[in-house]
């Protein structure tokens, strides 16, 4: 049977045992593509003869050949688990000289497998490059957030660098079968995530087990604790989460949705967006995944059935809105969740599209204001959450976050308002006073609402500050925008 993770696996003791042809012929065998050169083929014997030389008095560790990092379409040469540590081999075979694209190629493969491998999130990673003719250099081990610096190696030395690295390290002893065949959790795409989620899923288990993905599952829970509260307490609350850009905002708030979307038990929940594009995928790809799920299931299920169920809890904001208006009827959901809450319009823009529109003259809300008092028309209980970006108001009429705060204290004051400290920034604000924003109305301060971690720059964390400190430098001095589009010219 074809091996899917690896083109060959043994045990570094079976591995010295077995001849080179017999090794070669399952790593022939395991490759099914049509494009293997004679060349791939005699770097393949290249190194089986190598590693045989170079590991011949080691008597423990796994050795395999072509481990595949799944969807990332990469391979690593050779792994080699040896004292519990997990050394990343890159061969470039006759190559003479260390070469920063092989670097950067094996550092890859190691940041690859800490950040969405299961098994390799608390593992030594040791990324090397063996260029098999380059002269002999003495490698500094030089460890930052468990990946050693790329070490450099000849076909002469491997041996003795797998010993060095060893000899400085003693790690917790692990099972190389189990990290062989570790699951591999990737970000997931918008869709991939909407559809784990809708089967069950929540955050935690479809994203990475890093800070980004924790921020996640902890800024849900807060969300999920507030709705708890207002249900006993009959309140009616108002969330804002803000985040970095990339911090899975969206997320959050499909997960919200898919996990209170049980009428049942009196708190379905609706997610609104503005993006038409965005909802027609979502609702079509989980319509879709629901009927492969229950034909796997043995069951039958017309897509238009799974896309009335989808369509249910996943809606463009202007169909629910204009649904409410010139009518008292009450939401069927308890929780309504806003994606991009900033881009609502203002009460002239929403009004002059009311009018050309929809021939409703006079209408005299902005939208937020209108949003917010469609959930208000329950006796009981409602929950809104904000999914807010700052300075991301980009079309004409947008109204920005200051509309909403404005809109509570003018017509629903006795809401409780749940916000964060980052809130009380300009790109928020839009120049307006954070005390006068805030001014007479029930505001409760949680930290675990804001997503301080972009999920999509995980590698840099800092990326989305150092953006904004650029865009607030060009809002301020529009020759710094000139400059750095002279800067941008010279280095391409």
């Amino acid at each position: 049977m074809r091996n899917l993770r690896t083109y060959y696996a043994a045990d570094i003791k079976d591995f010295l045992t077995q001849p080179e042809e017999y090794i070669s012929g399952i790593i022939h065998s395991n490759d099914i593509s049509a494009e293997t050169t004679i060349q791939q083929s005699n770097t393949w014997r290249q190194e089986i003869q190598i590693l045989k030389e170079q590991l011949k008095y080691f008597s423990e560790g796994r050795i395999l050949f072509e481990y595949t990092i799944p969807r990332m379409g990469k391979r690593v040469d050779v792994v080699l688990l040896y004292k519990n540590i997990v050394f990343l081999l890159e061969f470039k075979c006759g190559a003479s000289e260390y070469r920063n694209s092989t670097y950067d190629q094996v550092y890859d493969y190691a940041l690859d497998l800490r950040n969405f491998q299961k098994e390799s999130h608390n593992k030594l990673l040791v990324p090397i490059m063996v260029s098999t003719m380059a002269p002999y250099i003495e490698n500094n081990i030089i460890e930052f957030e468990r990946i050693v610096k790329p070490l450099s190696c000849n076909a002469k030395n491997i041996a003795y660098t797998l010993t060095k690295v060893s000899s400085l390290y003693n790690e917790p002893q692990f099972d190389y079968l189990k990290w062989e065949n570790s699951e591999y959790l990737p970000t997931p795409t918008i869709v991939e995530a909407a559809q784990a989620l809708y089967r069950g899923h929540n955050v935690h288990d479809i994203t990475r087990s890093d800070a980004g993905a924790e921020n996640l599952t902890v800024t849900s829970n807060e969300i999920s604790n507030i709705i708890e509260y207002s249900k006993q307490n009959h309140k009616k609350s108002i969330c804002f989460v803000t985040g970095v850009p990339g911090a899975g905002k969206t997320l959050v708030g499909l997960n919200i949705a898919i996990e209170r979307s049980n009428a049942q038990k009196g708190e379905h929940a609706v997610f609104l967006s503005g993006n038409y594009p965005l909802v027609a995928v979502l609702q079509e790809a989980l319509a879709r995944d629901k009927v492969e799920q229950e034909r796997q299931h043995g069951n039958k299920l017309a897509k238009k059935d799974a896309l009335r169920s989808t369509s249910a809890f996943i809606q463009i904001i202007h169909k629910y809105r204009d649904s409410f208006v010139g009518n008292d009827n009450i939401p069927p959901e308890r929780v309504a969740i806003f994606d991009e809450a900033q881009r609502a319009w203002t009460r002239e823009m929403i009004s002059k599209f009311m009018l050309t529109k929809k021939g409703v003259a006079n209408f005299q809300f902005s939208e937020p204001e209108f949003l917010i008092s469609t959930m208000d028309r329950h006796k009981d209980w409602a929950v809104i959450i904000c999914l807010v970006g700052g300075g991301q108001e980009i079309n004409t009429g947008e109204a920005g976050l200051p509309e909403w705060f404005d809109s509570l204290r003018r017509s629903f004051s006795e809401w409780d308002v749940y916000i964060t400290p980052e809130l009380n920034d300009n790109e928020y604000r839009r120049g307006r006073s954070w005390d006068n924003m805030i001014s007479n109305l029930h505001t409760y301060e949680r930290n675990k609402l804001h997503l301080a971690t972009s999920v999509r720059s995980f590698r840099t964390p800092d990326l989305a500050a150092f953006v904004k400190s650029i865009w607030m430098l060009i809002l301020k001095n529009q020759r710094a925008y000139f400059l750095l589009l002279r800067i941008n010219i010279q280095l391409y």
